[in-house]
């Protein structure tokens, strides 16, 4: 009965896994450990000074970026234009487009006043200086 439906055939199992793969690809977690759909895909760590973040953000300006920083999150915010070609007919668009933000929790607190940010190549590199009361501090020993 069951090969009469077709449940024995491989190609049957073969599309289920197919399908699995592609709604990983589309909603949950990829081989490169960043979530699908998550812009802008980003680097953080700690130089010992200051957290840096470093997102790519290809195909924009400078002016069209935002950042915003408190004592303990970060935000990045933007717009991303369509870039459409007139009378033509697609067959695969990837190329996500319009406003986005991403905010991050941070794990030090740092201090607003002097983050920094620069817009090279498509990158765009954070430096957020550690708060004062969060840099480890050498205490001499008395005797």
């Amino acid at each position: 009965m069951l090969a009469r439906w077709g449940y024995r055939t491989p190609g049957m199992w073969n599309e289920m896994a197919r399908l699995s793969r592609e709604m990983d690809r589309l909603f949950g977690e990829t081989g490169t450990g960043t979530r699908a759909g998550v812009f802008p895909p980003l680097n953080l760590y700690d130089n010992g000074e200051a957290l840096v973040v470093r997102a790519e953000i290809p195909g924009l300006k400078a002016e069209d970026l935002e950042v915003h920083a408190t004592v303990n999150s970060l935000t990045v915010k933007g717009t991303r234009k369509a870039t459409e070609v007139q009378g033509a007919s697609y067959h695969r668009r990837e190329r996500g487009h319009g406003v986005f933000s991403r905010t991050i929790g941070l794990p030090q607190e740092v201090d607003p006043q002097k983050v920094q940010a620069a817009y090279r190549n498509g990158i765009l590199e954070v430096t957020l200086p550690r708060a004062e009361a969060t840099k480890p501090r050498k205490i001499r020993i008395g005797s």
